[in-house]
């Protein structure tokens, strides 16, 4: 797709038939024990049969290591351990939402084509209603990365309709920055959306959580913890979530998560914890 990302198709019916945008699969690149721990991965797109049935999902993936530069040693006909679909995803959106800004650095864009595709009508995931009349009615993503190299699947976005703002590092494309700048100078200008939503490195989430709590903005963030067992048992993705009734207690990402409302999360108790 761009530099160091691939796209990769699963044959998984049954999986593709459940899973919602937001929600991820657990991959391990062999059948084999080396490695032993899965890597989780967002649901990229959705893949129908000739008669509208699901067959198979597609992931999109950036090569960081051994497990995901296995990965990308995969050939047709190959069998590779999968399980999900895991945790809870995006649900249709908030009331009276019609104009969505979706913000993503690095390989954050990965959940936004299924998510953008969903809340426009276009298509229907897991069990939530027929594609129809759209709940909201533009969706503008907002994209950054470190070069122009990185970026993947922008054709993929312009066909769902979505407008597409880029931004990167070094100003090979786009706005020169981060993509929260662009973000902020566009809001300043007069654009404003209902919603946002957000995935990508901390430092973006962080900063894009204050820009949703200076406007008063509604926002959900997708947050991209480090994983291994991906239901649950293991603790290793944790992260400090502010309850209702104020209090912070640590929830695990792969179940409680990894989409928790923007406002909810407690960014400087996570690193606390992660420091005993």
């Amino acid at each position: 797709m761009a530099q160091d990302t691939y796209r990769i198709r699963l044959e998984a019916p049954g999986l593709a038939a459940r899973i919602r945008p937001g929600q991820f699969v657990m991959v391990r690149p062999t059948l084999g024990l080396d490695p032993l721990l899965g890597r989780p991965f967002a649901l990229y797109e959705v893949v129908r049969g000739e008669g509208g049935e699901p067959w198979a999902i597609d992931l999109a993936y950036l090569v960081m290591g051994r497990g995901t530069a296995r990965l990308a040693g995969a050939r047709s006909g190959d069998r590779l351990p999968l399980w999900g679909p895991l945790g809870n995803g995006f649900g249709l959106p908030r009331a009276g939402v019609r104009r969505v800004a979706m913000v993503a650095g690095g390989i954050g864009q990965t959940p936004f084509v299924a998510l953008a595709r969903w809340w426009m009508g276009q298509e229907r995931y897991g069990l939530g209603p027929q594609p129809g009349e759209p709940w909201v009615e533009a969706v503008r993503l907002y994209y950054g990365v470190r070069t122009a190299g990185y970026l993947a699947g922008l054709e993929d976005f312009e066909a769902a309709g979505v407008e597409v703002r880029l931004a990167t590092n070094d100003g090979s494309a786009g706005y020169r920055g981060y993509v929260t700048e662009l973000l902020e100078r566009d809001l300043e200008s007069g654009w404003r959306p209902d919603h946002l939503v957000g995935c990508g490195p901390e430092p973006m989430l962080r900063a894009l959580q204050g820009v949703a709590g200076r406007l008063g903005l509604s926002c959900d963030l997708s947050l991209e913890n480090h994983m291994a067992c991906g239901f649950g048992a293991c603790f290793s993705c944790v992260a400090p979530i502010r309850a209702e009734d104020g209090t912070v207690d640590l929830k695990r990402v792969c179940v409680e998560g990894p989409v928790f409302d923007a406002a909810r999360v407690e960014w400087e108790s996570g690193e606390a914890a992660r420091g005993l």
